[in-house]
């Protein structure tokens, strides 16, 4: 990937009790248009969870954020919304929610190498 690609990203969160907005960072997802490029990245770390809420179904958890991975992939048994196109597909897992799985707002940048950024945002922020 030559030249420099205007990227979003987003932090994947979660929120074991939706009402608190208390929140651990567990992922980064990295999109650009022009380059048609989405990737994720997580971590679950199992003991900060686990201190952090013990009532968390981590199992759930894991599956439900390997179902965002096979949605970025574009895989086949990802349903319906991992068959949309890239930007699509990153503007359904940025929406909104009010579940335990949540994003932030999407953040803009320039990257020459996409791959590099994603990697550097998830150890700032995720790990």
């Amino acid at each position: 990937m030559q030249g420099k690609h205007l990227y979003e990203y987003a932090v994947i969160r979660v929120l074991p009790r939706v009402e608190r907005e208390e929140f651990i960072n567990i992922g980064i997802i990295l999109f650009s248009k022009r380059a048609k490029y989405i990737r994720m990245l997580f971590h679950l770390d199992e003991q900060r969870l686990s201190l952090f809420s013990s009532e968390l179904d981590v199992e759930l958890l894991r599956d439900t954020i390997l179902s965002f991975e096979k949605i970025c992939d574009g895989s086949k048994d990802g349903g319906e919304i991992a068959q949309l196109d890239i930007p699509e597909r990153f503007r359904w897992l940025t929406a909104v929610r009010s579940s335990c799985i949540q994003t932030s707002r999407p953040h803009p940048g320039f990257s020459e190498n996409l791959d590099r950024t994603l990697e550097k945002l998830f150890k700032e922020l995720v790990l």
